[in-house]
């Protein structure tokens, strides 16, 4: 059963959600430093650091919601699996969500829903990933191969069943492939990149430097240590002797002249995404502790914030990349604030010419009134409230922990500029867009 605070309060209409704190691991890149650590670890792990940042004893969870794009075989249902490593009581139910890249946003705004409803007053939520563990998958006609040779019985039916084999059936296709192609589109992520590149009229030289100050910054704010505030050092098997402390996405050693000399990875010809203008491709997690406004002041927490707003919103698949230019505006609507009352912003960065194209969009009175139905812009994006600790060019991308992860950053970096507002928006494969809008917590 929830636990008995979970009714009382005000109102539902009226119940403020707040994100009391959180955690997440070092972003690593696939194949790199967290490899052999499983989603579920990674979620145990930061679920775990999470109620000890914030004092909350595992019995006092309620619920646990957990967003994971590629869930593992070997863990259904790896928010349940997580939460019971993790000391949560058995009595407290656990699920997974999954809105592609969107589906740390889908783990916290289901967190913050039940809270309003008064189904629960305190829930464990985020998002993981493990992109070094997402599975190679055989076709179809290989695991009927497979399954034909299973079923033979006696010597001569097997021997007839193993020369059915093909080298085909041998070839094995990476899940990870499949995934970041969009079966209604045809398109991959990268190549709905370049669609907006061409409408938008962003060019090679802009991605570029764009991506070229996410490392910039990212580097500074690791150095500054405001990234480390986020992180729980893991320290991963084989040999668990040696911590993984820090992101190993950023580069200090990139320049304009490395990252032109990148081919185009999408279209070889004409095309400006390269893998220095994308996002980096990691494992990770992220933890964030939600309750009521009431709850948390029963447990002597102080909020990083509370959730203002948020919206989720459809668009082109081929164009997916202009999500936010579709959530943005119905989640600032919603908290009754323009672009311009927003102190910080964490854009996700795909691709650089996604970020770019949609402050184009932002900005642009035609896209508002062709796309928006209305008259005005939704406003001018400037560079010194996004991504001010860098980005995903950066970081890196584990798809479900993104959204968990661009919200605690928010936070954090919100409560060092004591700003009253802050907004957190991402794209999503499928052609989606989330956003979410947060208001501080006063410093005093």
């Amino acid at each position: 059963m929830p636990n008995e605070t979970a009714g009382t309060g005000p109102p539902a209409s009226s119940r403020r959600v707040a994100i009391v704190g959180g955690v997440r691991t070092p972003l690593a890149r696939m194949f790199g430093a967290l490899r052999e650590v499983p989603a579920q670890d990674l979620a145990t792990a930061v679920f775990r650091e999470a109620m000890q940042r914030t004092g909350v004893k595992p019995e006092e969870v309620d619920e646990v919601v957990l967003g994971c794009a590629a869930q593992p075989a070997e863990a259904a249902n790896v928010a349940r699996v997580a939460a019971l490593r993790a000391g949560v009581r058995t009595g407290a139910p656990a699920v997974t969500v999954h809105r592609n890249c969107a589906s740390g946003f889908e783990a916290v705004t289901a967190a913050a829903e039940r809270i309003r409803l008064g189904e629960a007053s305190l829930v464990l939520a985020g998002g993981v990933e493990s992109m070094s563990r997402i599975p190679l998958y055989f076709r179809q006609d290989s695991a009927e191969a497979f399954r034909k040779l299973a079923r033979a019985k006696g010597a001569l039916l097997k021997l007839k069943a193993a020369l059915g084999f093909r080298p085909r059936h041998f070839a094995p296709v990476p899940a990870l492939v499949l995934g970041l192609t969009d079966p209604v589109s045809g398109l991959n992520m990268g190549e709905t990149a370049e669609v907006l590149a061409l409408e938008f009229g962003v060019s090679r030289a802009e991605q570029d430097a764009f991506a070229l100050e996410s490392h910039r910054r990212a580097i500074a704010a690791a150095g500054a240590g405001r990234l480390g505030d986020e992180i729980v050092p893991l320290y991963p098997p084989p040999t668990r002797s040696s911590p993984v402390a820090a992101d190993d996405g950023p580069r200090a050693d990139t320049s304009i002249e490395a990252l032109a000399r990148l081919r185009p990875l999408f279209d070889r010809k004409f095309g400006t995404v390269t893998a220095g203008n994308s996002c980096g491709v990691t494992d990770g997690g992220v933890a964030l502790v939600v309750a009521s406004e009431e709850r948390a002041r029963a447990l002597g927490q102080k909020p990083l914030g509370f959730v203002r707003s948020f919206a989720y919103a459809g668009c082109d698949p081929k164009r997916m990349g202009l999500g936010p230019a579709f959530a943005v505006p119905a989640a600032l609507e919603k908290a009754g604030l323009g672009l311009d009352a927003m102190g910080v912003v964490e854009l996700n960065e795909a691709f650089a010419a996604q970020v770019l194209a949609v402050k184009k969009a932002f900005a642009s009175r035609d896209f508002a009134r062709q796309h928006l139905g209305r008259d005005r812009a939704i406003g001018d994006l400037d560079g010194e409230r996004l991504n001010p600790n860098g980005g995903a060019i950066a970081l890196g991308h584990p798809i479900a922990a993104t959204g968990a992860r661009l919200l605690l950053t928010l936070l954090l970096e919100m409560r060092r500029r004591g700003a009253e507002f802050g907004l957190a928006t991402l794209c999503v494969g499928g052609g989606q867009g989330g956003a979410v809008v947060l208001e501080g917590s006063p410093t005093s």
